[in-house]
Parts: C-alpha cells; sequence; structure tokens
C-alpha cells in the first residue's frame, strides 16, 4: 500500500545519519517489546508479512513521531484488536512456551514454495515495474513504480507477500531486477540499484 513506511527517494526528511556501533536495543522496553511480538505470533496466527502490514496501516502523522519498536507495538495492538482478542469472549489461544522459543528461532521459516508455471522472465530481459497504486500490502517501492529494468537472475518461486498478508500464499517466481540510479532518481549517476521483485509486480516492455 501507499504509506508512511516507504520513504525511498521521499524528499524532506533529512540526511540519513547511521549510528555508529548502534546496539540492538537502546533500552530493556525495546527487547520486551520485540519478546511480545514474537510471543503473540501462535496466538494471532499471523506471518510476517500480516505483521508488516498491521505496522503499515498507522496513519503517517503517528509512524513518523514513534521510533522503531514503538512501530512494533503499534502493529502488534492493531492485530490483537482486529481479531477481537481484547472486547470478544475469552478465547483458548495458541501459546508459545519459554523452553521452545530458542529453537523456533534458530529454525525460522521457509518461504519457498513450488509452481508448475514457468518463469515468465529469462536472466537479460528487459522489464518495467509496474506503476499501480495497491490498497494492500506490497514489497514493491514507489520509487521503482513505472521505471525500466533487467532481470539478473531468478531465485525461484516464493511466497507472496502481497496476498500472504491477507491470509493466502499465492506462491510467485522472484527475480533480481537491475535499475540505473539515473533512470529511477533523474540523476547524473552510474550507480545500479538492484531489487528482488515478485513477477505480477512486472511487466513486458
Amino acid at each position: 500500500m501507499n504509506g508512511p513506511h516507504d520513504l525511498g527517494g521521499m524528499m524532506g526528511f533529512g540526511p540519513i545519519a547511521p549510528e555508529r556501533d548502534e546496539p540492538l536495543f537502546h533500552a530493556n522496553w525495546e527487547r520486551r517489546a520485540l519478546a511480545l511480538s514474537l510471543a503473540m505470533g501462535p496466538a494471532l496466527q499471523s506471518g510476517i508479512d500480516a505483521s508488516r502490514h498491521a505496522r503499515e496501516k498507522t496513519p503517517p502523522e503517528k509512524y513518523w513521531s514513534l521510533s522503531y519498536y514503538e512501530i512494533w507495538i503499534e502493529g502488534l495492538t492493531r492485530l490483537i484488536n482486529d481479531r477481537g482478542l481484547l472486547d470478544g469472549p475469552p478465547q483458548a489461544l495458541p501459546r508459545l512456551a519459554a523452553d521452545r522459543v530458542a529453537g523456533m528461532l534458530a529454525k525460522g521459516s521457509s518461504y519457498s514454495r513450488r509452481l508448475d508455471r514457468p518463469a515468465r522472465f529469462a536472466i537479460g530481459t528487459t522489464v518495467r515495474a509496474l506503476n499501480w497504486q495497491p490498497l494492500g500490502h506490497t514489497r514493491l517501492p514507489a520509487y521503482l513504480r513505472g521505471c525500466a529494468g533487467v532481470i539478473m537472475s531468478t531465485h525461484g518461486v516464493h511466497v507472496y507477500p502481497d496476498t500472504n498478508a491477507h491470509g493466502r500464499e499465492d506462491p510467485q517466481h522472484l527475480y533480481t531486477v537491475r535499475f540505473r540510479k539515473a533512470d529511477v532518481f533523474g540523476s547524473t549517476s552510474r550507480d545500479d540499484i538492484q531489487a528482488d521483485l515478485f513477477e505480477p509486480y512486472l511487466e513486458d516492455i
């Protein structure tokens, strides 16, 4: 969706100033924010795409005033409310036992899938990122929409974030696409931008 999270190429937010030797957490409450988000995963039955979409739906004026983990708490609160866990009748929710946390995190989740349909684009093909304005979740950055690029590599088939955020996997082919920075931002730079983009984001030229 078009939301406050998609800052690539936007003006007026000042310079990017990475923090040298930045710690994983700046305060203990940030540790708890991450832990709460992970612990609520089984109860909410929401994956990474649904969680991202919940954070994206924060109104811009509020989103830009929050720190990173405050945004996480905002998204978690929205998911809990959307599923009626606060106002609805008591429910027996799945729980993540403390002794299972380390193993679950180490295992991770595979998003690779199988698909009978062959890849639409071959390496070296020139494509254009669609210029669309989706209402739901998407991993297509706004600054690449409408820009032409070249397929550099293919990565097989993976869960499609745009539908997975709303409960349907709909696996799609995934590509790395190279764009000229000058074409994207109108600069004179000779640098390239490479982005991993799903097949529905792309069209033939």
